[in-house]
């Protein structure tokens, strides 16, 4: 049993959880001033103010976070941390007013990463990843999902997959790894086409590694040039079958109709959605499935951000997450991100820590984590600050207190 007491303020996010993170208003923030927390390696059983601590406890050795606040654990819900090589060119030709054409004409794109990924050997990558999952740690956060999809072969998708399933367990309990397969992130130029390559490589290697139950999730890059509305709904069915949960990469760059189809599939998450419309907004109210942001990746590229209020003034669960990645968002600071984003896509204060904990969890099928609340289990961050709104307000300033090492 561990108690920490007298924290300057708690974030439980309490109100937020009964509504299951959906139409919050500001006074559901719910925090709680001089506050103290009772929990053991599975379970929270007492939170509270530090005057109320029940007499049971007050025996207990206990440790004192005087100056600090305690919220759920940030989750970075959609990152492609795993690639090898550099695309920092691309990002200077942008700048200098290249589009997507010119740089693919250069070999840039997903494609330039694939090639850069299938040069390094396993250990390489594994170390690389190390050091970038350490940077994401000591900005707070503690659940991040990482995907494969730089490999786009039978053999590196194999072997990217069982990186980050070493990657989980080298962090493990410290740090929650989602394992997501995403083959289905490009085609590669040796394919005939989507459905070839779906038909060789995507369906057979989720197979495979289903069988060697190292992953976790599926995900698949829906969009024009990319995989079409009938290879999502395929690859969906097939998590369907294998009892996988699943994900998409949706609406991005037109309205393809992802979020409407990941909704009625009942997919963890769509994530992008700058164009979805009415009816994708509408099916993902009505659903359970998460509607993630990712607000770097248009400030990355310059481009237009979703409309968050369409999605929440409808009673959407909204969640945001870096997309960390070599070539669209080159960001790997949550708290940045999401602080930064707010005055943009308006969201009130509960919504913004809300879309980094509770919905963020629930968008990679963490349901048992996200608010401090006794019955779910001890996921926390730690900052060194007198409130959340400290938190928010010192933008890039990185207040996380590394809780491992405490």
């Amino acid at each position: 049993m561990q108690i920490w007491r007298k924290f300057s303020q708690i974030l439980t996010l309490d109100k937020a959880a009964k509504k299951d993170g959906r139409n919050l208003i500001p006074t559901d923030i719910s925090t709680i001033q001089n506050a103290s927390v009772v929990f053991d390696d599975e379970t929270i059983h007492w939170i509270g103010e530090d005057n109320d601590l029940p007499e049971k406890y007050l025996n207990i050795k206990s440790k004192s976070f005087e100056g600090h606040v305690l919220t759920p654990e940030l989750v970075d819900g959609h990152t492609h941390l795993l690639f090898g090589g550099d695309r920092s060119l691309e990002y200077s030709m942008r700048l200098n007013g290249a589009d997507y054409a010119e740089i693919a004409k250069t070999n840039g794109g997903i494609l330039s990463t694939m090639r850069e990924t299938n040069i390094l050997e396993s250990e390489k990558l594994f170390k690389v990843c190390i050091e970038r999952i350490k940077t994401l740690i000591n900005h707070g956060v503690g659940t991040i999902e990482i995907k494969s999809g730089y490999g786009l072969s039978f053999q590196k998708e194999y072997e990217l997959s069982h990186i980050i399933y070493q990657l989980k367990q080298y962090f493990a309990p410290q740090v929650n790894i989602i394992n997501t397969y995403m083959a289905a992130h490009a085609v590669p130029k040796e394919f005939l086409s989507s459905v070839d390559y779906m038909d060789k490589v995507v369906l057979p290697l989720m197979d495979k590694l289903n069988q060697e139950e190292i992953i976790d999730c599926v995900d698949i890059f829906h969009e024009n040039g990319y995989f079409t509305y009938n290879d999502t709904e395929k690859l969906f069915d097939h998590a369907i079958k294998l009892g996988l949960p699943f994900k998409s990469h949706a609406d991005e760059f037109s309205d393809n109709k992802g979020a409407l189809l990941a909704a009625t599939k009942g997919a963890l998450s769509a994530d992008h959605l700058l164009c979805t419309s009415k009816d994708g907004i509408s099916a993902l109210a009505k659903s359970k499935t998460v509607a993630t942001l990712l607000p770097g990746t248009g400030f990355f590229l310059g481009k237009q951000q979703a409309n968050a209020r369409d999605f929440l003034d409808n009673g959407v669960r909204l969640s945001l997450a870096t997309d960390y990645n070599p070539g669209s968002c080159h960001c790997d600071n949550l708290m940045m991100i999401a602080s930064i984003a707010a005055p943009t896509l308006k969201l009130n204060q509960t919504e913004l820590w809300s879309a980094i904990t509770l919905n963020a969890a629930h968008a990679v099928g963490l349901t048992n984590q996200g608010a401090i609340v006794k019955g779910l289990a001890p996921r926390f961050s730690l900052f060194k600050a007198k409130n959340i709104d400290q938190i928010t307000y010192h933008w890039g300033k990185n207040l996380a207190v590394n809780i491992s090492k405490l």
